[in-house]
């Protein structure tokens, strides 16, 4: 692509182009070499015009109501004034490769709200339940002029962490009345939340939401916060009436004022962005793994020979590396 063509996309993206966005963010998904290199470019570009946004990552695990939760509350910020954008990551099968990508569908206010910007990705078996790009369009949309990111998680038992090392306010939606409260909760996800939130306190669920609510407290006393300035709050709402999502809202604003206030938010975007650095690294030489024309003619022997006992894993793993040139 040429350097014309990125200082347009550049402009358009900042801009506010919604269109531009949608293809800006398809380069950064493709696998193609040349286009990697050129949305580098564009990362790089706009990376000043970047980091102004709140950005919320939203777990739970399926049947929980996320994607309702994400259209009540987007469009409640919207009608606020704000600019949205919804970077939600479908499962992919690990069989086809395949992605429903149906998040639109389950967020009917939002996919048509000017003022929102709803981008399903298919997660291709990335750790965490987070698509491989996910950063880089993150900061697209902000260099867009989107001021709220809302990244939802497949939230299917993998690793939430990846979210969280990319978001300032971790968000872990929970359901009442699933039998035994406490089996729902993931020791990981709840030390990582910033907060827990449990959805469907309406009609006759309110008050097995609030007995939830009250289980998921007790079981947070005996978890260390992970930031000395906040201690994680367990709040009710319906995502269907939109009852109690402008608290939860207001706990989200809290606890960024709160972080801003003792330096804690600019020193967790720092450490995010070195973590990031490194999970770029890991790709790079994944990809080198799958790609080297030299270890793809000698892998299947290594492997056969791991599989019938004859060599060692370890000795395997330096095989590979001798070949690699590590």
């Amino acid at each position: 692509m040429a350097s014309t063509d990125i200082t347009a996309l550049d402009r358009r993206i900042r801009d506010g182009d919604r269109a531009t966005l949608a293809r800006a963010i398809t380069l950064i998904e493709s696998k193609r070499a040349d286009h990697r290199k050129a949305a580098q470019r564009l990362v790089q570009d706009l990376l000043p015009h970047t980091g102004k946004a709140i950005r919320v990552g939203i777990t739970g695990a399926p049947g929980v109501g996320k994607s309702t939760t994400i259209d009540t509350l987007g469009t409640h910020l919207t009608g606020k004034g704000h600019k949205v954008a919804v970077l939600a990551v479908d499962p992919s099968s690990t069989r086809t490769g395949g992605s429903i990508l149906g998040d639109k569908t389950r967020m009917a206010r939002l996919a048509v709200d000017p003022s929102a910007f709803v981008r399903p990705s298919p997660s291709s078996g990335t750790l965490g339940g987070v698509a491989a790009k996910t950063r880089e369009t993150m900061l697209l949309c902000e260099a867009a002029g989107y001021d709220v990111i809302l990244v939802e998680t497949v939230g299917i038992g993998q690793s939430e962490t990846a979210v969280a090392d990319m978001s300032d306010f971790f968000l872990a939606l929970m359901l009442p009345g699933a039998g035994d409260e406490l089996q729902g909760i993931k020791k990981g996800v709840v030390e990582l939340a910033d907060m827990i939130a449990v959805n469907k306190a309406d009609g006759d669920g309110i008050k097995r939401a609030r007995s939830a609510a009250a289980e998921y407290r007790a079981a947070l006393h005996i978890l260390t916060p992970h930031s000395p300035s906040w201690t994680p709050p367990v709040v009710t709402y319906s995502g269907l009436t939109g009852d109690g999502v402008a608290d939860l809202w207001a706990q989200v604003l809290l606890h960024r004022e709160r972080l801003a206030g003792t330096g804690e938010l600019a020193q967790l975007r720092r450490k995010q962005q070195v973590k990031w650095l490194w999970s770029m690294l890991e790709d790079r030489v994944f990809l080198r793994l799958r790609t080297d024309a030299a270890l793809r003619a000698k892998l299947p022997q290594i492997e056969a020979a791991v599989a019938d006992g004859t060599l060692s894993p370890t000795l395997a793993v330096d095989e590979i590396a001798t070949v690699l040139g590590l």
